[in-house]
């Protein structure tokens, strides 16, 4: 995935994205989307911040399923084969 790199607009930064633990083993989506992906959304104004004790706001439109929408996008662009994003494990 190409991206800007620390700003908007910063020069374009090329990098696989694999998602670890800290021992290198794959994160479960549940643990990534309460402990990853919502906080981020949360910090960038998203969604609301959680209330202590409770789980954060759904989002629909930005939550996981649209990260997977998003790396499809990617790959497509790129020239990736549909046929193999197709039966990529989910």
């Amino acid at each position: 995935m190409t991206l800007p790199w620390k700003t908007p607009d910063g020069a374009p930064v090329t990098l696989k994205i694999i998602f670890t633990n800290g021992v290198g083993n794959a994160i479960r989506r549940s643990y990534f989307d309460d402990f990853v992906w919502k906080p981020a959304l949360a910090h960038a104004g998203v969604i609301p911040p959680k209330e202590r004790g409770q789980r954060y706001a759904a989002a629909p439109d930005d939550g996981m399923h649209a990260l997977r929408h998003f790396y499809a996008s990617l790959v497509l662009e790129a020239g990736g084969s549909i046929k193999a994003l197709s039966s990529s494990p989910r």
